[in-house]
């Protein structure tokens, strides 16, 4: 390369471009990195998750471990717990389905320490919950066996609002629906119930067990759009060396 070829080189043009090459490869690459973070994170919940859910039952947690309840430590594991069922005090939660439009019904079940556990019975067809044509919780001493699950508090973006004045639920929301029913010792969780008999009315085992997990394209596209900016500044370069 000859002198003049050599200060024909526009430097402060190069130097703001290698400026923002730097952005931008420094940061599309420590996205790709978070990503991938994440997807270990995604791998490990699913694996736990499933561990979970086949795992044998254990006894649910009593009023001196809510506290310490939370989704990461808690959610999805099989608990059993027993109880006489409160019919009177059902509430039903709309919610679309395999079925169309349906409704959850959740009943509580008060236990021999006087706490009260929500139990998710199943979902029912909306044109059968709202005609009351579905069979109601056992009378007497029952066993139930299902899926912990934590309260549904926030809604999604154009989810409708609950109306507890009104006895209108659109999402699990378990402290709403205990302290509009007056429970006083509730547990912050409420139970999926597992299968039972799969021709009845509300139908048990509905609950969807699946997190997306698409961290590994995200990590692709991040580290390859690093690698699009890297290449472009080396072009920007090779041509501005070349100037004469």
């Amino acid at each position: 390369m000859t002198r003049d070829s050599i200060a024909t080189v526009r430097w402060p043009r190069l130097m703001i471009v290698t400026l923002i090459a730097l952005i931008g490869v420094g940061g599309f690459a420590r996205l790709g990195i978070w990503q991938v973070a994440r997807l270990h994170w995604k791998v490990d919940l699913i694996e736990r998750v499933d561990a979970r859910i086949h795992a044998d039952p254990v006894p649910a947690p009593g009023p001196e471990a809510w506290p310490a309840i939370t989704a990461t430590s808690d959610e999805y594991r099989r608990v059993t717990l027993s109880g006489r069922f409160r019919n009177d005090e059902t509430v039903l939660i709309y919610t679309p389905s395999d079925f169309g439009p349906a409704d959850w019904v959740l009943t509580p079940l008060e236990r021999d320490d006087g706490t009260v556990v929500m139990i998710n019975r199943g979902v029912v067809p909306e044109e059968l919950a709202l005609a009351g044509r579905f069979d109601a919780a056992p009378e007497g001493e029952v066993m139930v066996t299902g899926l912990l699950r934590m309260s549904e508090d926030k809604g999604w973006l154009f989810s409708r609002r609950n109306d507890p004045a009104n006895g209108k639920w659109y999402r699990r929301d378990i402290g709403s629906i205990t302290r509009a029913k007056g429970f006083e010792r509730a547990a912050p969780y409420f139970v999926d119930a597992e299968l039972g008999d799969p021709k009845a009315w509300p139908r048990g085992g509905q609950t969807v067990v699946s997190f997306r997990n698409a961290h590994l394209s995200y990590a692709l596209t991040w580290f390859a759009l690093a690698v699009v900016v890297f290449g472009a500044w080396l072009l920007v370069l090779w041509t501005e060396l070349r100037r004469r």
